[in-house]
């Protein structure tokens, strides 16, 4: 008998394989059946864990938007947690440089390592019901928000608008990442993330003094 643990197992590798197949093909060129497939299931298999595409394109697309907002909190509560054990549990403030570079190392590991969930938001987000698609919006502007505040604490002189602009420009080069070439195309990876790692410092840096 399955248990709760290989059930989520087998949800994880069904959202990875759809995620995949949808984002070489299109949310309409892949079929229930094709899924099931590549996780070696029948098709209506699929409908014990899912009910249906929607419902998977669904879980993608507001996922991912919620894990990057959660790993942005937990990023912060790191640092100001770092930060009250080097002051005794006094007052210190937290290094806003070292909370940027935090966030930037987290957001391209997300660029590097969910390629195809970067293309299926791109392409599919309009797929969704209102309801997903809103909360998609909702968790993407307080994971922006999130950032803002960060990029003024380094920047002080940085206005909010400013700020905000900049944030998604940063955004708009790391994920670009999938479209920079096919896998295995780019340097490897650690020089990658370094690569993407200074060109976005250098970009908000622009955006301070420009």
């Amino acid at each position: 008998m399955a248990t709760r643990t290989d059930a989520l197992t087998r949800r994880e590798q069904i959202l990875k394989e759809a995620a995949r197949l949808f984002a070489e093909r299109g949310f309409h060129g892949v079929g229930v059946d094709e899924i099931g497939a590549a996780v070696g299931i029948s098709g209506p298999g699929l409908y014990r864990h899912f009910a249906g595409k929607d419902a998977m394109l669904a879980e993608l697309l507001v996922g991912i938007s919620g894990q990057l907002l959660t790993g942005a909190k937990r990023r912060l509560a790191e640092a100001d947690g770092a930060a009250a054990r080097a002051s005794g549990g006094g007052a210190a403030g937290r290094d806003p440089e070292a909370v940027l570079d935090s966030l930037i190392e987290g957001h391209i590991d997300f660029a590097l390592d969910d390629r195809p969930l970067i293309t299926l938001h791109d392409r599919e987000l309009d797929r969704l019901r209102d309801s997903d698609r809103k909360l998609v919006r909702q968790l993407q502007r307080q994971y922006v928000e999130l950032w803002v505040s960060v990029l003024r604490e380094v920047y002080p002189g940085l206005a909010e608008p400013a700020a905000r602009s900049a944030v998604h420009s940063v955004f708009g080069l790391l994920n670009s990442t999938p479209h920079l070439g096919r896998p295995g195309s780019l340097p490897g990876r650690a020089a990658t993330a370094e690569l993407l790692h200074r060109m976005a410092r250098g970009a908000f840096g622009a955006a301070a003094t420009g």
